[in-house]
């Protein structure tokens, strides 16, 4: 039987039909409003959003360090200066295996332990999308084989920086200092804003104590990259603001002068204008390289400076401290004037040992056998010991302290460098502070010619020697005098005034005082005669030599070469000039010298003569000497006090010695 045929509907199809062309009509404006309600959700309410996202692809922000402020002298010879050079960025997030991109970078470019140390250490303090610098100051021939290979390495290209140079090398090093690369400790101290870009700060000296000055504020500028982050060009440039200039009151000549003076021997000098604290020299010796530091230094470079037992990176200076010796008697006799304990006509009998009353302990005196009597001028001039012995005694450690501490001693003196050392001034506080002990009367007694627990800089000593020339007035020490915005700016004088009223009451103390300097130059007797011939203006000056170890060995009474007697003393002197007007005050150090005039003398003459060199024509207000100036005549010569031929300026306590007892001599 033949199925049954169903009946066709076309009426029903056509509503089948119908309603799914509605569902499927429904189901399209249905996705067409989503699909314009995303484009309307991404275009216009996320509008700002997504512009960015996309600029963000396109555009990247880099930073523009500013320029270090340069560093100039007195005389606007250049000190510290920004010289172009090209260095190898690595960003990290934009390299895969880092290990083998090194390696075959390194077959490109050498890259030797230091750099990737250096790199790695950064490495690690970096974020990943900051360029870290690999190689620094690339040659033309790194340059151009790297151009050649850049292809092979994704996330490496060179990057153009001014990058620090010191013109003069070592000649200030201790003083303008270096700047050094960015570490860890760097990033938490200073403003990541400030410093975007930065790869350098101020390590040392200038550099570092004036760094807020010298950084400047950084720039940026928009570049437009491929998919690659290769820049296409440049869109748009905000400049930085470099850093200010400054320039410093050192004299690049002075400088110059002194350390050749020292012919290559440990010691340091500091010269000063007294009339304002500004420092003219500021010297240490040995000294070092700073360019060495800049981009990083070498393990072996760094190995030898830190193994050189002379200690080149030591600035003494600022942080050496030595017994200051009999360059401090002037003040002590000051002292003795300003407190009442003393006129300029009081003497005393120099016998050679002097002994505190009940006691058998004696100090040695300056010459054998003793000078007889001397008044303060004397004292001064044949740097007597007895004469401070007994002063010093009778004024007592505390009111000795007290008056001593207006000078600066025994604390910092303010100088604009970070990392002064403070010195130490004998005081009975001191003692019980660092020893826990009393204070004993043989302590005061040593205190008054510079020996003992005494320690001062040569930046203190010169500031205190300063202080005086400049009739007590007192002014901080300061290396920059003047800022400078841009290098067509006008300079702008810094403001340095006095840190206090006059410390001499009564200018005729200060007028005994200078004469007994003055008597040092140009008396008969004076420590240091040899040193004002051929000066034209008056000069003051005073020696001291300041003893490292005990006398009591027969090797120091029978060797009295000046080999042997250097490697026991160490030798200071100070001066000032004209002693009239004084317009300049240096003091100078030998770690190893036999006596302060014949040793370090020279270098406090070198030193004048070269700062005359530039002012003779000016120095109108002071008295000039005629060529064929004599000595000053000297004092009467008391009964058994003949002029010595022989001068030790420091005693040390001699034990149980009759009172007769007389010390060996020394050198003129």
């Amino acid at each position: 039987m033949k199925p049954r045929r169903s009946i066709k509907d076309p009426r029903g199809e056509n509503l089948l039909f119908r309603r799914r062309a509605l569902a499927g009509f429904a189901l399209i404006v249905l996705c067409l409003s989503l699909l314009v309600g995303r484009f309307v959700f991404l275009q216009v309410l996320r509008h700002d959003e997504f512009v960015t996202r996309s600029q963000a692809n396109r555009v990247k922000p880099r930073a523009i360090p500013p320029a270090r402020g340069l560093i100039y002298d007195r005389n606007g010879v250049l000190l510290a200066d920004n010289v172009p050079a090209f260095r190898l960025e690595v960003v990290p997030e934009q390299v895969k295996d880092m290990p083998a991109l090194l390696e075959r970078l390194g077959q490109v470019v050498p890259l030797d332990q230091d750099d990737l140390d250096a790199f790695r250490k950064q490495l690690k303090q970096s974020r990943r999308f900051d360029s870290v610098p690999l190689k620094m100051r690339l040659t033309e021939d790194e340059i151009a084989r790297f151009a050649v290979n850049r292809w092979r390495f994704p996330g490496v290209d060179v990057v153009p920086y001014l990058t620090r140079r010191y013109p003069l090398g070592g000649l200030l090093a201790h003083v303008v200092g270096y700047v050094g690369r960015i570490d860890a400790d760097d990033l938490e101290r200073l403003d990541p804003k400030r410093y975007q870009g930065t790869s350098h700060v101020g390590r040392s000296g200038i550099e570092r104590s004036y760094e807020n000055i010298l950084h400047g504020t950084p720039g940026y500028e928009l570049l437009e990259v491929n998919a690659d982050g290769r820049t296409q060009r440049v869109l748009e440039t905000h400049a930085p603001t470099p850093g200010k200039n400054l320039y410093l009151s050192l004299d690049v000549r002075l400088q110059k002068a002194a350390e050749a003076a020292f012919d290559g021997r440990p010691g340091a000098a500091v010269a000063i204008d007294p009339r304002n604290g500004q420092v003219l020299a500021m010297v240490s010796v040995p000294t070092f390289d700073p360019n060495l530091f800049v981009n990083g230094i070498s393990r072996a470079d760094y190995a030898a400076l830190t193994n050189d037992p002379d200690k080149p990176l030591y600035n003494r200076a600022l942080r050496g401290v030595y017994p200051p010796g009999s360059t401090v008697k002037p003040l002590v006799g000051l002292a003795g004037l300003e407190t009442g304990m003393r006129t300029p006509q009081d003497s005393v009998v120099s016998t050679g040992v002097f002994y505190i009353p009940g006691q058998q302990r004696g100090y040695r005196d300056d010459q054998r056998g003793g000078v007889g009597r001397v008044d303060l001028a004397g004292a001064i001039e044949q740097s007597v010991n007895t004469y401070f012995y007994k002063l010093a005694l009778d004024m007592g450690i505390d009111r000795f302290s007290e008056y001593m501490g207006k000078f600066g001693f025994g604390r910092p003196t303010g100088i604009d460098l970070i990392g002064e050392s403070s010195g130490v001034l004998p005081s009975r506080e001191w003692k019980a502070a660092n020893y826990r002990q009393p204070w004993y009367p043989g302590e005061t007694v040593i205190a008054g010619i510079g020996q003992g627990y005494w320690a001062v800089t040569p930046l203190q000593l010169s500031h205190a020697i300063a202080t005086f020339a400049g009739h007590g007035v007192p002014y901080a020490p300061r290396l920059v005098m003047a800022t400078q915005g841009g290098v067509n700016g006008k300079p702008q004088p810094l403001a340095n005034p006095p840190s206090g009223p006059s410390v001499i009451r009564k200018p005729a103390d200060w007028d005994a005082v200078n004469q007994g300097m003055e008597r040092v130059i140009y008396g008969a007797r004076g420590t240091g005669r040899q040193l004002g011939v051929g000066f034209p203006y008056l000069m003051a000056g005073k020696s001291g030599t300041a003893e490292r170890f005990s006398r009591r060995t027969e090797a120091y009474e029978t060797n009295r070469s000046t080999e042997y007697l250097a490697t026991r003393h160490r030798a200071w002197f100070v001066a000032y000039a004209p002693a009239d007007n004084p317009q300049i005050a240096v003091a100078a150090i030998l770690e190893s010298g036999a006596w302060g005039s014949s040793a370090a003398g020279p270098i406090v003459r070198t030193i004048l003569d070269t700062w005359l060199a530039g002012h003779d024509g000016v120095l109108a207000d002071a008295k000039r000497l005629p060529v064929s100036a004599a000595p000053l005549a000297p004092a009467a010569v008391p009964a058994g006090g003949a002029p010595p031929d022989t001068n030790i300026e420091d005693g040390e306590p001699v034990e149980d010695l009759p009172a007769q007892a007389t010390t060996s001599g020394g050198a003129p």
